[in-house]
């Protein structure tokens, strides 16, 4: 069972990122502010959803939140600042554009960098233990979803539509053969099982 706050005190948000292991497309991040007595008994880390199911939760995540937002970083931005910071950027970009302002934010994962004065909190695995962080996770999965829908048509030979930028086999065989789209981050490699750099 998830949990509503981390603590109880401030206007808390919950920051996740969706994208970061992929050799395409950007790193998108998402701020959730839920209700303080929120409970949801589907609600969980997007990781452990299906397809129909996060859509569904987003459409009544973004009708339930007091405030939720998302955000990116393309792929020319992580080639130049790496997928770590890229990820903390988004996360960022994110925050800045709820329309409320939260009090404590906690991150899923056990690095962020500081935003301005807020207090945070990092969380291994946070997804799948508080709600407003599964709600991120599941905004920024979709959203990032959709936007490799957008321009799979552009280049269909690498097959978006079905892997959303993610190393599957075939996607890495495609750049092998193929070469990067103005999509791609050139600084992932391909061939190595291991492809997020720090």
């Amino acid at each position: 069972m998830l949990l509503a706050r981390y603590q109880h005190d401030l206007l808390e948000a919950g920051c996740d990122e969706a994208g970061r292991g992929c050799l395409a497309g950007p790193v998108f991040a998402a701020a959730v502010i839920l209700p303080h007595d929120f409970d949801h008994r589907l609600l969980n880390d997007s990781k452990q959803l299906s397809e129909e199911a996060r859509y569904q939760l987003r459409t009544e995540i973004e009708q339930t939140a007091i405030a939720h937002a998302v955000a990116w970083c393309d792929n020319h931005e992580i080639d130049r600042i790496n997928i770590l910071n890229a990820s903390f950027l988004a996360m960022h970009r994110a925050i800045e554009k709820l329309h409320l302002t939260p009090q404590f934010l906690i991150i899923d994962g056990n690095r962020f960098n500081k935003y301005g004065s807020t207090p945070h909190a990092c969380i291994i695995k946070g997804d799948g233990k508080y709600f407003s962080i599964a709600a991120a996770s599941i905004l920024a999965k979709t959203y990032r979803d959709d936007y490799m829908c957008q321009i799979a048509a552009e280049h269909p030979e690498y097959n978006w539509l079905s892997n959303k930028g993610y190393p599957t086999v075939s996607h890495r065989n495609a750049v092998l053969e193929l070469g990067h789209t103005p999509y791609h981050r050139k600084t992932f490699r391909i061939t190595d099982p291991q492809l997020t750099i720090f």
